[in-house]
């Protein structure tokens, strides 16, 4: 079996950018579901996946009722759950804590919240079952962020180097087990 494309696709510009929307569940902008559209067009998939939150989920309906794939949802691929945080801005959490947080996301989840290693942990799932084929996820910025760890094995550090932007598209190539490996082949921001 050949090497499969997996494309993640953040979604795009929601009603309240800025927050920290882990399960905060908002819908995009007219614009933000526009940006998506463009950035997709022309992208050879098989099927299109979505999270069950809106602001995912509103593009990637419109993705697949435009270019006739079938959609299907799964909440695996969500954002990382905030807890306590989810629907702040971040200027409203205590600096340390924020900073405790970014630096090692596992030792020290938001307050209420998920682990890092439960996010890759869910993401990882969701990738070893996804439909046959190229397809296209529209998820959010640490769900994607979540899929190069467990794919390509980047430590919390190193994936803040990646900027992913709204609507910002991220390719990766997926070789089969049992030898398995992932290299990125694109991103688009």
């Amino acid at each position: 079996m050949s090497a499969r494309l997996l494309h993640l696709l953040r979604h795009g510009a929601p009603e309240r950018p800025g927050l920290l929307m882990g399960r905060t569940d908002v819908m995009p902008t007219p614009e933000g579901i526009a940006a998506c559209l463009e950035r997709t067009r022309g992208l050879a998939v098989d099927a299109v996946v979505s999270s069950d939150l809106r602001r995912a989920h509103a593009a990637a309906q419109a993705i697949a009722d435009r270019d006739e794939h079938p959609l299907t949802v799964d909440p695996r691929w969500r954002e990382l759950d905030f807890g306590a945080w989810d629907g702040q801005h971040p200027a409203s959490i205590d600096p340390p804590a924020l900073a405790r947080f970014y630096d090692d996301p596992d030792r020290h989840p938001p307050p209420q919240g998920e682990r890092w290693s439960d996010l890759v942990d869910r993401v990882g799932a969701a990738i070893g079952e996804r439909p046959a084929g190229d397809i296209l996820v529209l998820t959010h910025g640490g769900a994607m962020r979540a899929a190069l760890a467990r794919l390509c094995g980047f430590g919390p550090a190193q994936l803040w180097f990646f900027d992913l932007p709204y609507a910002a598209l991220l390719t990766v190539r997926i070789w089969p087990e049992p030898h398995g490996g992932a290299q990125i082949v694109g991103l688009r921001a």
